[in-house]
């Protein structure tokens, strides 16, 4: 997405964000959050995979994204959910952001009652409230994107999901981002390559940046343009990194798709 887009998903998502808080408070969640016993480690999932040398699937649900528009037409997230369990799927993303993307955070919840994998929040978060309202659907990871917060954002957001004993994914699109990631010293490291100018992705982007992450000690994951097992496998070789984020490739092939062959 460009950065006037990232600019209006966020402007859009904030006037939301402050209604909704008007109607419900922090306090309210915390009981949801007590009652939901479903919750699991996302990134002990991940770092055991990666200590073990195997490749983690990180397989997204999404209607439609502003780069490639209506993705599925008849979008069923639980059935996505299903048929990527069934091909050993490591963790589930799932799109929440309800405009642009066509989301919602109740998906993660009929998710959650019927597949026991562990799942991110996929949304555009900037207030510790939406870390709770995450963890009150049943969300065990939620994402930081760098490009969207400031260094003060993304701190609470990080700090909140601590100590709510979530999972945390900061994500950068630069070596720049990059370098301001590695105090996030127990996040997961997700390495963009969409470009948010032009919209379009390429997977240099991780080649371009994983050499500044090399002192972190948490895994990395290589997020977006991943078309194929080849291309999978080509990064994994080339940076070590065995972790990867993939959606429209999965969603546009749901039922024959060599990429889970990797698993």
């Amino acid at each position: 997405m460009s950065e006037d887009i990232l600019k209006k998903i966020l402007d859009n998502k904030k006037i939301k964000i402050n209604n909704l808080k008007k109607k419900i408070n922090i306090d309210s969640l915390a009981q949801k959050i007590d009652e939901n016993k479903n919750f699991i480690d996302f990134k002990e999932k991940i770092i055991k995979n990666d200590k073990n040398d195997k490749i983690s699937i990180i397989a997204e649900i999404k209607k439609a994204s502003p780069s490639a528009g209506i993705i599925i037409k008849d979008y069923n997230p639980v059935e996505i959910a299903n048929i990527y369990k069934s091909n050993k799927a490591t963790c589930l993303s799932v799109l929440t952001e309800e405009d642009f993307f066509l989301g919602n955070l109740i998906h993660i919840s009929k998710i959650k009652q019927k597949i026991d994998l562990p799942i991110l929040c996929k949304d555009f978060l900037f207030d510790k409230f939406q870390v709770h309202l995450a963890k009150s659907y049943g969300a065990d990871a939620i994402l930081i994107i760098l490009a969207g917060v400031s260094e003060e954002e993304a701190n609470l957001l990080y700090e909140e999901a601590n100590e709510l004993n979530m999972t945390t994914i900061v994500e950068v699109h630069t070596v720049e981002e990059a370098k301001r990631s590695l105090k996030f010293s127990e996040a997961l490291i997700g390495i963009n390559n969409r470009n948010l100018k032009t919209l379009k992705t390429d997977i240099n982007t991780t080649y371009d940046i994983c050499d500044v992450l090399i002192s972190h000690k948490q895994p990395l994951i290589s997020e977006s343009g991943i078309k194929n097992k080849k291309e999978l496998l080509d990064i994994k070789n080339k940076t070590k990194i065995n972790s990867f984020l993939i959606g429209e490739s999965l969603l546009k092939n749901l039922e024959k798709n060599n990429i889970f062959s990797v698993l």
